[in-house]
């Protein structure tokens, strides 16, 4: 909510406080941000409108996020973008978001189908990301590959069998976009052959892998630090 209010990239319409909500700073600072549009209503209210049980006392209502358009993200000069292949799980997606945006990236990718979307779960897990990271719907993230390599933006799936290390990724200094595949299955199979590198995290032998959350943050951290070594 705070960073909906501070980010100004959207209208919001109307904020609504909970009268029964517990005093705290945050509800104080975005009481603040939200100005004339603040309302204090019952706790009723507010429950019946979050479409969610972990509303804390506030919800409001604003204008729907615009989608990017993909050219536009894979014509940045340092384009880091974060392409989602199929990821089902709100919570996971949300957690996607909140490192993509933690570690620079500048887009994210997502399919328009079987897939999550940005939702009130997404929005809470993503813990404000959803403000500041552009999103862009495709109809699959195969012909998105396709479109970025025509655009000179590399891209690097990851999956726990490939052939290169993430530490040794020569490319994440790059335009790049990293491509992230699916809870269980992984990268499908038409995103895995139109990668130009397929990476891995190395981990312990007896964990079997890591979830699509841990490993968007491990990967994007890394190619963070590296443009960041490289000075991008």
């Amino acid at each position: 909510m705070r960073e909906l209010l501070a980010a100004g990239t959207r209208r919001v319409k109307v904020v609504y406080l909970s009268s029964t909500a517990e005093p705290a700073p945050i509800l104080d600072e975005i009481a603040d941000l939200a100005g004339p549009a603040l309302r204090i209503v019952a706790s009723g209210k507010v429950a019946a409108m979050a479409r969610s049980e972990a509303h804390q006392g506030i919800v409001a209502t604003a204008a729907p996020l615009h989608p990017a358009d993909l050219d536009e993200l894979l014509a940045v000069p340092d384009a880091f973008l974060v392409a989602v292949d199929g990821i089902t799980d709100p919570g996971n997606l949300g957690a996607v978001l909140r490192s993509a945006a933690a570690f620079g990236a500048t887009g994210v990718v997502l399919p328009r189908h079987r897939s999550a979307h940005v939702s009130p779960t997404v929005a809470k897990a993503a813990a404000g990301a959803i403000e500041h990271l552009p999103i862009a719907l495709v109809s699959g993230v195969p012909a998105a590959l396709e479109r970025a390599a025509r655009a000179g933006v590399w891209t690097v799936g990851l999956a726990g069998d490939g052939a290169t290390d993430l530490g040794d990724l020569t490319v994440a200094d790059a335009p790049v976009m990293l491509v992230l595949g699916a809870e269980g299955r992984g990268l499908s199979r038409l995103a895995e052959q139109r990668c130009d590198v397929i990476a891995r995290i190395p981990i312990a032998p007896h964990v079997e892998s890591l979830n699509a959350a841990a490993a968007a943050a491990v990967a994007c951290y890394e190619i963070a630090r590296r443009r960041r070594d490289s000075g991008r």
